[in-house]
């Protein structure tokens, strides 16, 4: 486990280096002059000298690779710089903006959870029931569907006709449940399809007929033996998916005016705001490394054949 371990530590040193290069690159080739972009005047309220002198003072006149050397010798020193709107460090702006964007992100995946364990189950121990006919057509709807139209539909019909939830803002409980709803069933629908056939392919195994053999009740062949060994694809899907989420959140949170670090990178986008853009690709390229970490290992222990192949190997 050690070895794995370090050896994504590796991975994800070079992959850091790699976006936070393109992003900073990209980032800085857009159209446009930032210098005025942060001063917000246009070209005529304002000397060629003072425009000169901010984008000197801020470094904009040196080469892209001397200001990403720069910057990486900062983020080394953990200094992620100060963004050039509000003048607050980035590392704050971050960590004030994260816990919202992790409720929320945490709310959609209990939805998901709530949605497609029990659509999934269903289709696959009842397999071409009016059930799963069901739940085909609830997963065909929902990946067609995008998540901003579900939203406008909830929010439409939730809070402007019903009056019962609150569409925007983030004030408690029910604040969270609208935008948590939106992007939980939007991402449902593929794990839904997901765990049937893996389902399906578990309860074809033979460890599963050798249950039976053995007299194991059909509750305990289910639950124990073939939804955990189902369990694997599944997660290893999520890892895969962890960076479509995250770009959900953004969408979400930016509808229902919902103060996460989502809504906050799409102002600094618009606003060129490149310190707080650069810390924001890297906290998501940090937590993306650390879930597929985790499902790395969460593999490993939801499939033991992979740690008997390893030993047969080693």
């Amino acid at each position: 486990m050690l070895r794995i371990i370090t050896r994504k530590f590796l991975e994800v040193f070079v992959f850091m280096l790699m976006i936070t290069f393109a992003s900073f690159l990209f980032v800085r080739l857009a159209p446009g002059d930032p210098v005025l972009t942060i001063l917000n005047v246009d070209e005529l309220s304002v000397s060629q000298e003072q425009v000169e002198q901010l984008r000197e003072d801020m470094g904009f006149n040196k080469p892209l690779l001397v200001q990403y050397g720069h910057w990486l010798i900062a983020f080394f020193r953990l200094d992620f710089g100060s963004s050039y709107v509000t003048g607050q460090p980035v590392m704050d702006m971050i960590l004030r903006g994260l816990p919202a964007t992790l409720e929320l992100t945490v709310g959609a995946l209990v939805v998901m959870l709530v949605v497609a364990i029990p659509l999934g189950s269903l289709s696959a121990l009842y397999r071409n029931s009016w059930v799963d006919q069901m739940s085909r057509i609830v997963s065909i709807i929902g990946a067609a569907v995008p998540s901003f139209w579900l939203g406008l539909i909830l929010i439409d019909v939730f809070s402007v006709r019903l009056n019962w939830l609150p569409s925007m803002g983030r004030d408690g409980t029910a604040t969270m449940i609208l935008p948590a709803l939106t992007l939980g069933l939007a991402i449902s629908s593929v794990y839904v399809r997901l765990l049937r056939s893996s389902l399906l392919d578990s309860l074809n195994q033979e460890f599963i007929r050798a249950g039976r053999a053995r007299g194991l009740s059909e509750g305990r062949i289910f639950f124990v033996h073939a939804f955990r060994h189902s369990l694997a694809p599944v997660i290893t899907v999520f890892g895969v998916s962890l960076g479509s989420l995250i770009g959900g959140v953004v969408v979400i949170e930016v509808l229902f005016a919902y103060p996460g670090i989502g809504k906050m990178v799409v102002d600094a986008i618009r606003q060129r705001d490149y310190p707080l853009i650069q810390g924001y690709i890297l906290i998501m390229a940090i937590l993306v490394f650390v879930v597929n970490t985790c499902v790395d290992l969460s593999y490993r222990y939801l499939n033991p054949e992979l740690k008997i192949k390893e030993r047969e190997t080693n």
